[in-house]
């Protein structure tokens, strides 16, 4: 019966071998939702230079897979800079890992006292399509943390524009200074909105609204009204200044908030051990009672 099971192993990783092949010489076309949603505007292109190094996994599994990277998962990624061939890339690894360790000890058990591989076989089956979407949970439990790391990235930006205003440069040369000063990711979209308004010859504030709204970072859409005040002639060091300092207190009394949550969460735990060294002492007394 063993061999048999290794004989539709073998029969469906060759025809997963020839679908894979087929789909690699079959020219791909456009999804007509993925074509209207770019002509729309409100995704951006992917990038015309071709995928190098691992990437390039990831980049074919997102041309022929069907659906697109939800724009909620999407966002965290641009949070974090990690772009969708980098994504679909870990979602292939984790896939291969889940179906390659219960593979792995059946084939071992297999060879050694030649026990079926049809319980490993099932497993590795759903603990690979588990594990393609393993990098989606990863991303969406730590939406929070990413959140609050890109919030305080935008007040060290506005912080950085601020200074610049106090040395004499324009709100666009501000921006422009300010963005180009890290890699972080945060920095890395707004020097790209500031780049491509820009190239289209208009002023960046419209652009950085956009980007406020779309990866859900009221701060940067303040930031953008507050320097929209350089049209009016009105002093943006000030208003800057008072901005950031109001932002930096909601975060860091959201950050306590949090932390005193924590906490509570923790106390609960503490109070575990109480309790059972508490039951230790009550127990024999209630043994005896019910004994007696």
């Amino acid at each position: 019966m063993s061999g048999l099971w290794v004989a539709i192993a073998s029969g469906v990783l060759l025809a997963a071998g020839l679908w894979a092949l087929a789909g690699y010489f079959v020219p791909a076309h456009p999804r007509l939702a993925d074509a209207l949603r770019v002509l729309d505007g409100r995704v951006e292109t992917e990038p015309v230079a071709p995928a190098s190094g691992p990437d390039r996994l990831g980049a074919w599994l997102r041309r022929r897979l069907p659906g697109a990277i939800d724009d909620r998962i999407g966002r965290q990624l641009q949070l974090r800079g990690i772009g969708s061939d980098r994504f679909y890339t870990y979602k292939a690894l984790a896939a291969l890992a889940g179906l390659a360790i219960p593979g792995l000890a059946g084939v071992g058990l297999l060879l050694v006292s030649g026990t079926s591989i049809t319980v490993p076989l099932v497993v590795a089956l759903v603990l690979g399509l588990v594990g393609f979407f393993v990098p989606d949970i990863v991303i969406g439990r730590g939406a929070a943390t990413t959140t609050s790391d890109a919030t305080e990235a935008l007040l060290t930006f506005m912080d950085l524009v601020t200074l610049e205003r106090l040395a004499n440069s324009s709100a666009t040369q501000s921006l422009h200074a300010a963005a180009a000063v890290s890699d972080q990711a945060v920095f890395v979209a707004i020097r790209d909105s500031l780049q491509r308004s820009r190239l289209e010859q208009r002023a960046p504030f419209t652009e950085l609204k956009r980007l406020g709204a779309e990866l859900e970072l009221p701060a940067l859409s303040d930031l953008a009204d507050v320097m929209k005040l350089d049209d009016s002639g009105a002093s943006l060091s000030g208003a800057l200044r008072a901005r950031v300092r109001e932002l930096r207190d909601a975060h860091l009394t959201k950050a306590k908030i949090e932390a005193s949550a924590v906490s509570e969460r923790m106390t609960f735990l503490m109070v575990i051990p109480s309790l059972i060294f508490g039951l230790l002492f009550l127990i024999p007394p209630l043994l005896r009672l019910l004994a007696s």
